[in-house]
């Protein structure tokens, strides 16, 4: 009967570091809110989408991490939680299974980060599942060492650090010997290295002393000699390259024995070096443990620090090490072949706006890419081109990192999607139209960075809509020239149909931010002679963000997303006394209402607001608290308000921008006990719809309660009870057979659903087509939801027979659905 699938998701990885790894295998995991994502390339271009996502976290994901294996590929991540577990992942044909291979309990408080890896096969014993030995600290002051085989999990050893604890951990094998090792950071400014005996437990082989400050980032690598490197960084801003360096039983000590040596430096930093040897299955190992070189180059803490990948059969495996900096910049540093001098080969990053630093750097498989993501949750990717023989910046995914609160689609056709959330910010969403690959929906723009959250937007006309945040006035915001030019190429639209060429002279060509500043300043010229000017009246102060046109044939970085996308603000709306709660726009655009948080009845009143002139031309009173949600009816005609005081208010256009009560019920007489979140309209007006804490939603005949005026109105015209408490509900633009409505409804447990309702059956009123579950949808409560004004996808001509629908929730992810509906239906 239908079918739907998901064909867009934005979301940004959550707030620290290790949250985002690359695996061998192409695949790249990272965590967000309480979830997993699996990003996978897309087909002839370079840019990274969201194809998979499970929920297995009762809280926030912390760290993911891919499973290394140097046999078959990489097929299985771990993530770990605030919820003090830890969850092995499958992956197959690109998707993460519905759910977890295990799940390991054991902390006692929220696990930081992991390391895992697979042992080598045991040749003499094919039947034996493969080992895997997993890594895990936490902030209950312990490091967990597990072992999987097959569907066994085990704890074999815990680490106690007293009143310290780690905060970086890293693992590999030694190399001939198949000894697994591995080395964790501390507080203490120190790393501890251990290695593994024939008992299965580890033991302590050094400590290496030298940062001045807590170690944040760890990883080894081998190098052509079967050496081993370690690299670490710390909030010290230094980067450190250790060597394990391999010793025959002619040059180890004479003396075997599970020898544990100390490192530190001398005070002429010089570095003494140490000879590590321990016995493993009756072979005695030795290593001279040294530190060969210190990386200063970062201006801020360093918490990242990655080897290029070896790849196989190469003859370009030369030592690279990638450093992520809280100074915005990441670092290539690779040794100079003559004097083995380590330098810094380029440095990439340094994203103007308000960003905040770079927690994580990764390469590709292949070492010609390289990602960081970001203070923001945000992506960032360079590719080394050949050609040019520099490393240019590519097209990313990415999204909210905070609780999305609205969304909307454009007005007219519905080309794009405006969301806004608690991460301050509001961005524009569209498919990407290229002739080379299929569409691909990507963060076109970002309109407005706010130094307040943001509550509600609605769209005011094709390039125009107002948002609310949590302060008292309303912001209004038209795009500018060089937005329009962009989009239009590359969404693949005509710019002499989007706009009229008077019109197009008028409009300012971008938007700045002025420093310490909320409002977007239009620009008209570029500001490269004030940004000049400026650096000379006032150095070493705030500067501001200088717009700079550019012409885009695809979607934009995300250095221009901050910088060359902001929308100027074409005015303020004075008028309410407390932070602005919700945004209803006429259809015509001409009008705008608005309501804020209220207590009582005296500040509830909706405000209309003419947009010409941005005056106020109305005041609405009736609700008694809170207005949660308003809607205009398609035509404009009526205006419907839901309230936290769980009850509904109709009001009538009796003039035009002149609006009074045509049918309202109280906290007596509403049939809804909790407080209404949601309305929507249907296609026609002939219907509403009102969706409750209570759990349930009620659908209302307008021509039946305007009979019955402000009194009791008859009852609803049918009433549907669901599992959870009725966040969101939205109505498509279409009519099935026998007259049933298309409804999508979104759940406080971040569920939707899509319901058919029928309004003249007897019996069976309600029919759930569809339920997407939390992996599917959204794990935390649905903010809102909203079909395509119009029938078939955006960018695809002439569909009767397929719906939009777009969602975002306190997941921080917004999504667009692909809704088939059968023949059978239409």
């Amino acid at each position: 009967m239908a079918s739907i699938n998901t064909c867009y998701t934005s979301v940004a990885c959550n707030r620290c570091p290790g949250i985002v790894d690359w695996g061998k295998n192409g695949l790249i995991c990272s965590g967000y809110s309480n979830a997993v994502a699996l990003h996978h390339r897309q087909t002839k271009i370079s840019s990274y989408e969201i194809v998979s996502t499970r929920v297995g976290h009762a809280d926030k994901v912390n760290c993911v991490a891919w499973i290394e294996d140097n046999g078959s590929g990489e097929t299985d991540f771990v993530s770990c939680s605030v919820d003090c577990t830890i969850n092995v992942w499958h992956t197959h044909n690109n998707q993460i299974d519905p759910q977890p291979v295990c799940t390991l309990h054991g902390h006692k408080g929220s696990v930081t980060c992991v390391s895992a890896l697979y042992l080598p096969c045991d040749n003499g014993n094919v039947q034996k599942p493969q080992e895997a030995l997993l890594f895990s600290a936490s902030i209950d002051s312990t490091l967990r060492v597990w072992s999987k085989c097959g569907k066994e999990t085990r704890e074999i050893q815990v680490f106690t650090f007293g009143e310290g604890f780690a905060l970086t951990v890293a693992s590999c094998i030694i190399p001939q010997h198949n000894v697994p090792v591995f080395a964790c950071g501390c507080d203490d400014h120190s790393i501890h290295l251990y290695a593994r005996a024939d008992d299965g437990k580890f033991i302590k082989l050094s400590t290496m002393t030298g940062h001045e400050d807590w170690v944040r980032g760890l990883h080894f690598t081998t190098d052509e000699n079967g050496d081993i490197l370690l690299a670490s960084c710390a909030q010290d801003h230094l980067i450190r390259v250790w060597r394990l360096a391999h010793k025959t039983e002619l040059e180890s000590a004479p003396n075997p024995g599970k020898a544990i040596a100390d490192m530190s430096l001398d005070e002429d930093i010089t570095v003494k070096e140490k000879l590590i040897t321990f016995e493993v299955r009756g072979k005695r190992i030795c290593f001279a443990v040294y530190l060969e070189s210190v990386l200063s180059g970062h201006e801020n803490w360093v918490f990242s620090v990655r080897w290029k990948p070896a790849i196989k059969d190469s003859s370009h495996n030369s030592l690279k090490l990638l450093s992520a900096s809280m100074d915005k910049t990441m670092i290539l540093w690779s040794p100079d072949p003559e004097s083995g001098i380590w330098t810094e080969e380029v440095r990439v990053g340094d994203v103007g706006g308000n960003t905040l630093g770079l927690y994580g750097g990764l390469f590709s498989p292949c070492g010609q890419s390289i990602l960081a993501h970001g203070y923001q949750g945000a992506f960032s990717q360079w590719t080394y081109s050949n050609i040019s023989s520099t490393w240019l910046p590519e097209v990313t995914g990415g999204g909210h990192f905070a609780p999305v609160n609205d969304l909307s689609w454009s007005s007219g056709g519905g080309d794009y999607i405006l969301s806004t959330s608690m991460d301050q910010t509001t961005r524009l969403h569209a498919p990407w139209i290229h002739a080379e690959h299929e569409h691909t929906w990507c963060e076109v723009a970002r309109p407005q960075v706010h130094g307040y959250d943001l509550k509600c937007l609605s769209v005011l006309g094709k390039y125009s809509f107002a948002s609310g945040a949590d302060e008292k006035l309303v912001r209004v915001f038209k795009a500018p020239k060089n937005f329009i030019n962009n989009f239009c190429q590359i969404c693949g639209h005509d710019l002499n149909k989007e706009v009229n060429e008077e019109e197009c002279k008028s409009l300012p060509e971008g938007a700045n931010v002025p420093a310490l500043g909320l409002s977007n300043k239009a620009v008209f010229v570029s500001g490269n002679e004030d940004k000049e000017k400026e650096d000379d009246i006032r150095p070493g102060q705030y500067p501001e963000n200088y717009f700079t046109p550019t012409d885009l044939k695809a979607p934009p970085s995300e250095d221009q997303l901050l910088q060359n996308t902001l929308w100027p603000e074409e005015g303020k709306l004075y008028g309410h006394g407390y932070e602005i709660f919700s945004l209803a726009a006429h259809p015509n655009g001409k009008i705008l209402a608005s309501a804020c948080k209220a207590a009582k009845a005296d500040v509830a009143n909706i405000l209309l607001w003419d947009m010409e002139t941005k005056k106020i031309i109305g005041s609405l009173t009736g609700c008694s608290l809170t207005v949660t949600q308003m809607a205009f009816s398609h035509r404009g005609e009526h205006l419907l308000a839901v309230s936290r005081d769980r009850t509904w208010v109709l009001y009538q256009e009796s003039a035009p921008g002149c609006y009074s009560i045509e049918a309202s019920v109280n906290k007596k007489t509403s049939c809804h006990s909790r407080i209404i979140w949601s309305c929507a309209w249907t296609h026609d007006d002939k219907y509403f719809l009102t969706a409750s804490r209570d759990k349930t939603i009620c659908a209302w005949s307008r021509e039946k309660v305007a009979q019955s005026g402000q009194e009791l109105p008859t009852k609803p015209a049918s009433t549907l009870t669901l599992t959870d408490s009725v966040t969101a509900v939205s109505t498509a633009s279409i009519t099935l057979k026998e007259d049933r409505y298309v409804i999508a409804t979104g759940l406080d447990n971040g569920q939707i659903l899509i319901h058919l309702w029928s309004p003249h059956k007897d019996s069976e009123t309600w029919t759930t087509l569809i339920t997407l579950s939390q992996s599917e949808a959204h794990h935390l409560t649905v903010t809102r939801l909203a079909f395509r004004p119009q029938r078939g996808r955006v960018s695809y001509k002439q569909e009767k027979d397929y719906l939009q629908l777009a969602s975002c929730g306190y997941d921080h992810a917004v999504r667009v659905y692909d809704l088939h509906i059968s023949d059978s239906l239409l």
